[in-house]
């Protein structure tokens, strides 16, 4: 039984949202939706990789992913925000450490990228993938642009760097994934 898109959504929705935080899109309006689009599309490929079961869905649910803190402090995004309020950054408490990792492998690594998409299409968690993950696996110009600071793969490098061996053993040649 593979997890459910609305059982992850916590995790998802913030984790997409410290990303853009932390490397934010340059250019209005715009930029700023195709990277979180970019962003979201990351993370939630890494939160079925990382959750694949409805039960991996609820337990995350019921314990917690762990919060932003060793984020902020490798990457110092919003460090000072996060301190001084913590009312308006509550949602950094569902912010989860390994998928944000993964999420930065993927946005800096396109085959990396490709390898986890076919991952979860043979697990089957998604049917049209293609479709549903193209700013992901196949960013068009505009796209590049507007998260050119999301997908610098030297920006990245310290988050990215956290578990990428972790999702190089889920990605490995023979580890099937449970759907």
């Amino acid at each position: 039984m593979r997890a459910d898109l609305a059982d992850l959504s916590p995790v998802i929705a913030a984790t997409a949202h410290w990303l853009t935080r932390a490397y934010p899109a340059d250019g209005g309006a715009l930029a700023s939706a195709l990277c979180e689009a970019q962003a979201r599309q990351a993370v939630t490929v890494a939160a079925w990789l990382r959750y694949p079961t409805a039960m991996d869905a609820a337990l995350v649910g019921m314990a917690g992913p762990g919060g932003s803190a060793r984020l902020d402090w490798i990457s110092g995004a919003d460090a000072a925000e996060a301190a001084a309020d913590h009312e308006e950054s509550a949602w950094r408490t569902w912010v989860d450490e390994v998928v944000a990792s993964w999420a930065a492998c993927l946005l800096t690594d396109p085959e990396l990228a490709d390898r986890a998409l076919a991952a979860l299409t043979e697990g089957g968690h998604a049917t049209h993938a293609g479709a549903e993950f193209r700013r992901l696996v196949a960013p068009d110009e505009r796209d590049r642009q507007a998260a050119v600071l999301l997908r610098h793969p030297d920006l990245l490098a310290p988050v990215a760097g956290l578990h990428r061996a972790q999702l190089a053993d889920c990605l490995g040649p023979g580890r099937a994934l449970v759907a």
